[in-house]
């Protein structure tokens, strides 16, 4: 059993968690930049299994550092999602939003006959195309690229992880080989808005 450290503070938790992800990690094909999205999602999750199954498109790190760079709106699934993404370190006039929860979101939910996760797509489609943000639902990947689809909305970056056991797999196969945008994912049940978060937040400091 390893001993327990005391005394320690956030930043040299971090750094030492950072440490023991590099040696248990070792050799990789990734990037350097895309070490460091794998670095915080694994950092997040604990599970080292995401350096197998994370999937990035070959334009992904460069389009997220150029749209935030551009400040361009992030939208998400979740306002659990919002609430992660280190906004702190963004310029105060950043867009950092979801429309779930909303009583707009709410009303087309019901008037679409859908859920609101694919609501919330519809009203992002709207604004000005930025990085969309999918941890949760599957439902809201499959309608984002519906609208790629028809032309009518075309983000920046997908970041499309959504966790789960009804269309999680299959919605994240469809976002490899449909999406027309460049594309963060996971591939497998795995997800969710921890990992989704972490992404986002490792492109923020890539960004920087």
């Amino acid at each position: 059993m390893s001993p327990i450290l005391k005394g320690l503070q956030g930043p040299e938790i971090e750094k030492i968690s950072m440490e023991i992800i590099e040696r248990e990690l070792g050799s990789t094909d990734f990037s350097p930049s895309q070490l460091q999205v794998v670095k915080r999602i694994i950092h997040a999750t604990a599970d080292f299994e995401f350096a197998k199954n994370i999937r990035f498109h070959p334009e992904a790190i460069d389009a997220g550092i150029e749209a935030i760079r551009a400040c361009c709106p992030i939208v998400a699934d979740t306002q659990m999602a919002v609430s992660g993404i280190s906004r702190s370190l963004l310029p105060k006039d950043f867009s950092v939003m979801s429309p779930m929860g909303t009583e707009e979101c709410n009303r087309l939910a019901v008037k679409m006959g859908g859920t609101r996760a694919e609501a919330a797509m519809e009203i992002a489609a709207r604004g000005e195309p930025g990085i969309v943000v999918i941890g949760n639902a599957p439902t809201a990947l499959l309608r984002l690229l519906d609208m790629m689809d028809e032309g009518r909305f075309s983000p920046r970056l997908v970041v499309g992880v959504p966790v789960g056991f009804v269309n999680a797999i299959e919605s994240k196969e469809e976002l490899v080989a449909r999406s027309k945008a460049p594309f963060i994912t996971c591939l497998g049940r795995k997800g969710g808005t921890p990992v989704a978060v972490a992404t986002v937040n490792a492109l923020i400091r890539l960004a920087l």
